[in-house]
This record gives C-alpha cells, sequence and structure tokens, in this order.
C-alpha cells in the first residue's frame, strides 16, 4: 500500500479540492489520500493489513454515515493511531464541537475561513506546521502490524 501523507476526510468536495491544491501548491504534501466520510477513514484505518500510517488526519466535523467526532473518538482510543496528529478541519463555530474535540484529544481545532485567500493560507499555514516542524515518534513512519 502507498504511504500517506495526509488522511483528508471531508464530505464537501470542493472543499476537498481546494485543501489539497493547497497543500500540493505549498509542497506540503504529496501523498494526500481523500475520503468522503467516517466510515471510509475508519475502514482505511482499521484495514487488514494495516496501513501505514498517516502523519496528520485532516478530519471534518460535520460528514454522512460517521462524523468527525466518532472518528476522533476512536482514533483516540485505539493505542495505535492515538499518536497521530489529528486536526479538526471544520466549519462548526459551536463551542460544544470544540470543547468535544479537545477532549477526545484533537491537536488543533481550525475553522474553515470562508474568503478564497484566507482558506488557502490557513491549510498552508496548518500544513507548514505539522508537515515540516512537528516532531512525530519514530514508530508513526512505519506499518502497524
Amino acid at each position: 500500500m502507498e504511504n500517506v501523507d495526509i488522511l483528508l476526510v471531508e464530505d464537501n468536495m470542493d472543499d476537498a479540492g481546494l485543501t489539497m491544491r493547497a497543500l500540493r501548491k505549498h509542497h506540503l504534501a504529496n501523498n494526500v489520500l481523500h475520503l468522503q466520510d467516517g466510515e471510509e477513514a475508519l475502514n482505511f484505518l482499521f484495514s487488514v493489513p494495516p496501513p501505514t500510517l498517516p502523519k496528520l488526519i485532516l478530519l471534518d466535523m460535520k460528514m454522512p454515515k460517521v462524523d468527525g467526532i466518532e472518528v476522533l473518538r476512536k482514533i483516540k482510543s485505539d493505542d495505535r493511531l492515538k499518536v497521530i496528529p489529528v486536526v479538526m478541519l471544520t466549519s462548526s463555530r459551536e463551542e460544544r464541537d470544540i470543547i468535544e474535540s479537545y477532549k477526545l484529544g484533537v491537536n488543533a481545532y481550525i475553522v474553515k475561513p470562508v474568503e478564497f485567500d484566507l482558506f488557502v493560507k490557513a491549510v498552508a499555514d496548518m500544513g507548514f506546521f505539522w508537515m515540516l516542524l512537528n516532531e512525530v515518534p519514530a514508530q508513526q513512519s512505519k506499518p502497524r502490524s
């Protein structure tokens, strides 16, 4: 299986396209896997044989089938997955969503800017931090067994 640098879980195709273009434009990730809902994300992360762990998960909050909170809950409750940084990249500014996300162990919570230029800048800044500046455990770059 191909290595995935960033797992993008986003049901809005426009937001997913903008996010992937911003990351690639700024050379922050060559291997971005886009999945359209939480169920697909969980199937990928818990698949057999297990995938190589992504370096970062960008997770939308409001999605069909399985929402971002439930995906986050399952990721952070699994010993092998909980080391992966998860950034909630969402349009929700609701305080209860922010609090619940942090209680479950989200690493960052970013509200998607509406303006195109601000959206691209937010994704580029976030990608720069998590992909280039942030240090990850050595075990994260190896396949799970």
